[in-house]
């Protein structure tokens, strides 16, 4: 314990004030740039509002000259830029780096104002045939 008098002993621990505000930016990562929470991106919807959208369901950007775009977020404009050619949910997720549950939620959004359309994969509809998984799974196992 410290004695103030004979100022010896050890210190207890310094506890920092709260940073002020524009003095510390802890939302900033130096090394990855500013990180933005899932739930900012999708002002806190976890949901979309049109569902049955899957891993495998395909997505395709529809051309609507009179849409207005400006109101869109950049992460929607990235997905109508990417979607010109259909491209599954499993796959925008993966080249936006965004969790698929908010990329659903996007694209639900690109949905309703009708500059998307989604359709399921063959894979989807028609499963592989059993056999076929199996052999697979005993060539991995092999390796």
């Amino acid at each position: 314990m410290w004695d103030e008098q004979r100022g010896r002993g050890e210190r207890p621990p310094r506890h920092r004030p709260p940073p002020e505000p524009g003095d510390d930016h802890t939302w900033l990562d130096h090394d990855a740039g500013p990180v933005v929470r899932p739930y900012t991106l999708t002002g806190g919807r976890s949901q979309p509002i049109t569902g049955g959208l899957g891993l495998l369901t395909h997505v395709e950007a529809l051309y609507a000259p009179e849409a207005d775009l400006v109101h869109l977020q950049p992460e929607h404009r990235a997905i109508l830029g990417m979607t010109r050619t259909a491209l599954s949910m499993a796959e925008i997720a993966a080249r936006l780096d965004l969790p698929v549950g908010v990329v659903r939620v996007l694209i639900g959004d690109l949905l309703q104002e009708n500059l998307v359309s989604t359709f399921e994969s063959d894979t989807a509809i028609n499963p592989p045939d059993e056999n076929i998984l199996q052999a697979v799974i005993d060539g991995l196992r092999a390796l």
